[in-house]
């Protein structure tokens, strides 16, 4: 942590955990510059309650990149109430010179993009678990059928299960709506350790050599 401590500029990326994030921004908060700019490369938790844990609520935002970075061009940007145009348009600069490109939300969970997909995704999830459809035909339909670059299933692996499982429950504590409730099929994978393509098993069984759909 000492290493943050001459940084203008810090993005955290840590799981999504608000408890252990407001920890680091407390922690953050101590070891920056005073001017130094703290933001979030979260995808659903709202970045006030970041902001509160430090002292500086007016040089926290949202910078949410989208997986994989390399080859994603969207930096998310999410402005809190207490975020100030100086704060915003620094980040903004930064996103430019990095080849990206912004869209700019307002703090709530979810943000744009997160609050549009995760029901998306949670609905495939239902679609399999309800034996509706195999995992293959979901995933092909919504790539030919929509033009997506990967089914729902495919992206949840790539993502990680383990994350949507927490961004999923994110938003339903903060909305309460029956769209953001996690289908009891992806809680048993993600207690069973199977968290998509970082441990090797996901909806497909990467380590036994199967194939997602192109």
């Amino acid at each position: 942590m000492e290493d943050f401590a001459d940084r203008d500029l810090v993005i955290e990326a840590a799981i999504e955990d608000v408890h252990l994030k407001k920890d680091l921004f407390a922690q953050l908060d101590q070891l920056c510059p005073p001017h130094a700019i703290v933001t979030s490369n979260t995808s659903s938790i709202p970045l006030i309650q970041l902001a509160a844990a430090t002292q500086r609520p007016d040089r926290v935002l949202g910078m949410h990149f989208f997986n994989p970075v390399s080859a994603m061009q969207l930096i998310e940007l999410v402005r809190t109430l207490t975020t100030s145009d100086e704060a915003l348009q620094t980040v903004r600069a930064v996103g430019e010179r990095l080849g990206k490109r912004m869209i700019v939300s307002k703090d709530r969970a979810g943000f744009i993009v997160n609050y549009l997909l995760v029901p998306y995704l949670l609905d495939a999830i239902r679609l399999l678990e309800q034996e509706f459809a195999s995992k293959e035909d979901i995933d092909v339909g919504m790539m030919l059928g929509t033009g997506y670059p990967m089914g729902p299933l495919t992206l949840g692996d790539f993502s990680g299960l383990d994350t949507l499982l927490h961004t999923a429950d994110v938003l339903f504590e903060a909305f309460k709506e029956p769209r953001f409730a996690a289908p009891t099929l992806l809680r048993q994978m993600v207690a069973a350790g199977w968290l998509g393509r970082k441990s090797g098993r996901g909806f497909y069984h990467y380590k036994a050599g199967e194939k997602t759909p192109h």
